[in-house]
């Protein structure tokens, strides 16, 4: 049996129980205890019974209640491992999420500023383009001035 099991063998009989109706029906009125030795025995071997039946219960509900503390003690260190575990993963979440989040704001100002530069290059080309007209009327105007026709 377990430490923390006690069995109660040494009770009382409550004067309620049918022990002790049983008890009070083997006396008389005189006080004096006449039961027969056939029905003492009887009495005797049924109480032994009914301890040991007690013993054997008491030890199946020690063994059990052993066995749910050996369970809830898994489930609990597992539960403790599972959080854990969650902690780290929502952890590395968070600090991937938040590196994620910065490369993605670096990539929107790197588009921002591209955004800008190619807004310069444009009135570049435009300007260009005008230059360009002028250079070739210019051109055209040397080529006639250079060749008579």
């Amino acid at each position: 049996m377990e430490a923390g099991a006690e069995s109660d063998v040494d009770r009382p009989v409550d004067s309620d129980s049918p022990a002790a109706e049983e008890s009070g029906s083997n006396q008389n009125s005189g006080g004096r205890s006449e039961p027969s030795s056939s029905k003492q025995g009887e009495i005797l071997r049924t109480l032994a019974t009914v301890e040991k039946d007690s013993q054997a219960i008491a030890e199946s509900f020690s063994s059990l209640f052993v066995s749910l503390r050996s369970t809830l003690s898994e489930a609990t260190s597992s539960s403790v491992d599972h959080m854990g575990c969650f902690g780290d993963a929502a952890g590395r979440l968070q600090e991937t999420a938040l590196d994620a989040s910065t490369k993605g704001n670096r990539y929107i100002n790197s588009c921002l500023r591209l955004n800008e530069e190619i807004k310069g290059v444009e009135n570049l080309a435009a300007r260009l383009k005008h230059l360009r007209r002028n250079v070739d009327v210019l051109d055209t105007a040397v080529n006639k001035l250079l060749r008579p026709p």
